[in-house]
């Protein structure tokens, strides 16, 4: 897809359910064959870095709507390793693409997400996240800021996780996947970019959460993590609440959760752990934050 391509979106007849047609990425590399491009001195990273975004020179979209995010200059580090005052340079590198892009007339939303494993689609294993910006809000979101309701205040105990600052991270009571888990701000912050958005907090809770899952099974918990906040088309979302979905793909040790026809074919999912359990699951490893996981 070239960058002045408009992107080939479809509608499902049936479901109404969007799909971009991108063929050109049917031809990106994976897994490269000799040395990381994301580390110093690679293709994507030629100087020296602490964190570094850059545009994806493979989009999903064009108009460059799609960025790279590396999280460190170490290779093998996990996100938890960088610790808050890494995990906050990070959260800053989103903050200010958020603004970057979202100020453009053309992006009405910006989603940040990782892919962590090879069991997840990355082909990659230096740590890095991906940014695009859109054109239209999508369904997920919109769904969610027309008809859902976010209110950390009244977690029950059981389901919480961590916390720190205004953060904190639970399971959800209705948790699709074994050991997901949901962090938010217990304050009204619509983005990451509002100043009154406590980012250290916000990093520390997300150390400390995915050295949590890491832990879980004494291996690299592969997990997709999506950030969903306010829109950019400059309406009025004054209920939004910046947040963070987590997805782990373990539901026990070595054994992948899987999406199965029964709930893709209905839209029911079936949950194999009681979310209560999970919660005290990953509290009882051990955390990286300063702060024991109450109010």
């Amino acid at each position: 897809m070239s960058h002045h391509e408009p992107p080939d979106i479809r509608i499902d007849s049936l479901t109404g359910a969007p799909t971009v047609i991108v063929g050109s990425r049917q031809g990106r590399p994976n897994l490269p064959a000799s040395g990381c491009p994301f580390c110093p001195g690679g293709l994507e990273a030629p100087d020296p870095y602490e964190v570094r975004w850059f545009v994806n020179r493979w989009p999903a979209l064009p108009e460059e709507c799609c960025e790279l995010v590396l999280y460190t200059p170490k290779h093998d580090a996990e996100f938890w390793s960088l610790g808050v005052e890494g995990a906050t340079k990070v959260v800053d590198v989103w903050a200010e693409r958020t603004a970057a892009l979202g100020a453009r007339p053309d992006v009405d939303y910006v989603l940040i997400f990782e892919n962590r494993g090879p069991e997840v689609g990355a082909t990659i294993a230096h740590p890095h996240g991906q940014i695009y910006a859109f054109s239209d809000i999508p369904p997920a979101p919109l769904i969610e800021l027309r008809e859902g309701r976010l209110e950390p205040d009244s977690i029950p105990e059981e389901l919480l996780v961590s916390c720190s600052g205004e953060w904190i991270a639970w399971v959800p009571e209705a948790a699709a996947y074994p050991y997901e888990l949901r962090i938010a701000p217990k304050n009204l912050v619509g983005s990451l970019t509002d100043a009154e958005c406590d980012r250290s907090g916000l990093a520390a809770v997300l150390v400390d959460s995915l050295a949590r899952l890491d832990q879980l099974f004494s291996e690299p918990m592969p997990y997709m993590l999506w950030i969903h906040q306010r829109p950019t088309d400059g309406g009025d979302w004054e209920d939004s609440r910046v947040h963070f979905h987590i997805t782990p793909l373990l539901r026990s040790p070595g054994t992948q959760r899987y999406v199965a026809a029964a709930e893709l074919g209905s839209g029911i999912t079936f949950n194999p752990v009681q979310p209560a359990e999970a919660a005290a699951q990953l509290r009882a490893c051990k955390g990286l934050s300063e702060t024991e996981p109450s109010r």
